[in-house]
């Protein structure tokens, strides 16, 4: 399984990349393989804040519907559009195309809190 030395993951099978300041959130290869086909993904608007938990949208796959959740709190300053008209990239390319959303951080404690790629791999 492809787990990127630079990302920081949840145990919810989210990850994080720091990135100019902000945070890029997206799914990890586990959990879009658990999900199967992906076939539509729901995201928060620009400007939505969001709370380390909170659910922020939603992956749908061929399989089930599931929640995303914050890695970390922030405000979303960025959403990746291209998945309302192609999802199957978070199949595809789940730690690249397929980001989700980029935050602004605003409790910069909680990136602490985050899984290691080693860290992650024992929880799977």
């Amino acid at each position: 399984m492809n787990l990127p030395n630079d990302l920081k993951y949840t145990k919810d099978h989210e990850w994080l990349r720091e990135e100019s300041g902000l945070a890029v959130v997206g799914i990890t290869e586990h959990a879009q393989s658990q999900l199967g086909d992906v076939v539509f993904v729901e995201l928060p608007a620009a400007g939505a804040k969001v709370n380390q938990g909170q659910s922020f949208g939603t992956v749908e796959s061929v399989k089930a519907v599931s929640d995303l959740f914050a890695p970390i709190s922030g405000e979303v300053v960025e959403v990746n559009a291209t998945l309302s008209g192609k999802p199957e990239l978070v199949n595809a390319d789940p730690y690249g195309a397929a980001w989700m959303i980029k935050l602004k951080p605003t409790k910069a404690a909680e990136l602490g809190k985050l899984l290691s790629p080693a860290d992650y791999q024992k929880i799977l």
